[in-house]
């Protein structure tokens, strides 16, 4: 590893951008996301950035349960994100379908569309849980 790729990888661990995805939440997860990132949790501390942009994004943060839908939009959208990229299923219905699995409309979890690389429990998931799990995340990658 040069000292490029070193420079490269230690500014996304210490800076991560992250893009907020709603699959089709109750919209439960969606405030908690949010709340982590208001001045009472301070996300931003850890140096993570919401972006609107998957372009600019390292993170993709996946709330609700995956509908036929919102899959090929979830797929092109996580395609558009630069390498290494990395996606966290917030709540319940983001990891396993939740209560609306076995749907008819509903795939299931995220990971039944693109690869996840952290999951975080919980209906509604709580911001702390939420930001320990980005952090822990982010933590993995200094390995």
């Amino acid at each position: 590893m040069n000292v490029f790729d070193k420079l490269v990888n230690w500014s996304r661990i210490k800076s991560p951008w992250i893009l907020h995805f709603n699959s089709g939440a109750c919209n439960a997860c969606d405030i908690e996301v949010l709340d982590a990132l208001t001045p009472r949790f301070d996300l931003e501390r850890f140096g993570i950035l919401l972006k609107a942009t998957p372009r600019h994004a390292d993170v993709m943060v996946a709330c609700g349960a995956v509908t036929r839908q919102v899959a090929c939009r979830m797929e092109r959208i996580f395609n558009q994100m630069a390498e290494p990229k990395f996606v966290v299923a917030v709540g319940t219905c983001a990891c396993t379908g939740g209560v609306f699995n076995g749907c008819y409309n509903v795939l299931g979890g995220v990971d039944k569309i693109i690869p996840v690389s952290a999951y975080i429990p919980g209906c509604p998931v709580r911001p702390e849980a939420i930001i320990d799990g980005v952090v822990k995340l982010l933590s993995s990658l200094k390995q």
